[in-house]
C-alpha cells in the first residue's frame, strides 16, 4: 500500500500547503556574491598591475587565483539564481543541480590555477628576477583583508550549501595565499634574496591546488548522488525505525537535489500502531530535524516480501 506523503490544501485561494512551504529553496543573500566579485574584480586589477610593474611571480600568481576567484563566484551566483526557478515539466525537481555544476566548475578553476602557478614558479626558480618588494607587499595586504572579508560574507550558509562553501573555501585560500605572498615580500625586503618569491608562488600553487582537489572531490560525490557529508545516514535509519509500530526500514536512498537541498525516499513496513497520517507527519518532521525536508515514505503491512 502507498500513502502519498503530500497533504494538500483544501482552499485554493487560501494558504500555500505545508509540504510547498518546506520544499522551497531558501537562497542566501545574492549580496555576498555581488560584493565578493566586485571587490575581487577590483583587486585582482590592482595586483595584476603591481606584479608586471614590479616583478613579482607570487603576485600573479594571487592574483591569478583572485580572477578564478571573480570567475567561481559569477558561475556560483548564476547557478543560485536558476536553482530558484520554479519546477517544469521537463524538469520536475527544478535547477537545484546546477549549483552542483557550478561547485564542480569552481573547483576545476582552483586545481588549474594551482598548477599553472606552480609550473611558473619552478621556471622562475631557474631563472629568478629581481622583486621590488615594497608594493608587492602593499598589494598583498589588501588580498589578505579583501578575501577574508568576502569569505566572512558566505560563513553562514556555507556550511549546509557546498555552492556557497565552494566560494568561501576558494575565498579563504585566496586570503592564505595573499598572506604566503606577503610574507616572502617582506623576506625578500628584508634579505634581498628575489629566489624567496618564486619558492612561496610553489607554496601558493600547491595549496590552492589541494584545496581545489578536496572540493573537486566533493563536488564529484554530489553529482554521482551520494549521501551529502554533513547527513548521518545511520542516524537516518536509526530515527526511523524507533517509529512507533516501524517494523523495518528498506530502500532507504539519501541524496542532495542541490548543494543545499537533500532528498529522501524509503520504505517503512509496519504495524497499524499509528494512523499513517499521524506515522507521516512525525516521521517527515523528525527528518527535517535530520537536514532533510524533501522526503517521499512508501508505507507498508508488516507481511510484504
Amino acid at each position: 500500500m502507498r500513502v502519498d506523503t503530500v497533504m494538500r490544501d483544501r482552499h485554493p485561494g487560501g494558504p500555500r500547503p505545508r509540504h510547498q512551504r518546506l520544499h522551497e529553496h531558501r537562497p542566501g543573500s545574492s549580496a555576498a556574491f555581488r560584493w565578493s566579485v566586485l571587490l575581487n574584480t577590483l583587486l585582482s586589477a590592482l595586483q595584476l598591475v603591481i606584479a608586471f610593474a614590479f616583478g613579482s611571480l607570487a603576485l600573479v600568481g594571487d592574483a591569478l587565483h583572485n580572477l578564478g576567484d571573480v570567475a567561481g563566484l559569477l558561475f556560483g551566483w548564476g547557478a543560485e539564481r536558476l536553482s530558484t526557478r520554479p519546477t517544469s515539466e521537463h524538469f520536475t525537481y527544478g535547477y537545484g543541480r546546477s549549483t552542483e555544476l557550478a561547485a564542480l566548475a569552481n573547483a576545476l578553476l582552483i586545481c588549474a590555477a594551482g598548477l599553472v602557478v606552480m609550473v611558473e614558479a619552478l621556471q622562475r626558480l631557474a631563472h629568478p628576477s629581481p622583486v621590488l618588494a615594497g608594493p608587492v607587499a602593499w598589494a598583498a595586504a589588501a588580498g589578505v583583508v579583501v578575501n577574508l572579508l568576502s569569505a566572512w560574507a558566505f560563513a553562514a550558509q556555507a556550511r549546509h550549501d557546498l555552492n556557497r562553501r565552494a566560494a568561501m573555501l576558494h575565498l579563504l585560500s585566496d586570503a592564505a595565499v595573499s598572506a604566503a605572498v606577503l610574507i616572502s615580500a617582506l623576506l625578500v625586503l628584508l634579505t634581498g634574496w628575489d629566489w624567496l618569491d618564486s619558492v612561496a608562488a610553489l607554496g601558493v600553487g600547491l595549496a590552492v591546488a589541494y584545496t581545489g582537489w578536496d572540493l573537486l572531490r566533493e563536488s564529484v560525490r554530489l553529482s554521482l548522488d551520494a549521501v551529502p557529508r554533513h547527513i548521518d545516514l545511520e542516524a537516518v535509519t536509526r530515527t526511523l525505525a524507533a517509529l512507533p509500530g516501524v517494523v523495518d526500514v528498506h530502500h532507504l536512498h539519501v541524496w542532495a537535489i542541490s548543494t543545499s537541498q537533500t532528498a529522501l525516499t524509503v520504505h517503512l513496513r509496519r504495524h497499524t500502531t499509528l494512523p499513517d497520517m499521524e506515522l507521516l507527519h512525525r516521521a517527515k518532521q523528525q527528518l527535517a530535524e535530520l537536514g532533510i525536508v524533501h522526503s517521499t515514505i512508501q508505507l507498508e503491512p508488516p507481511d510484504v516480501a
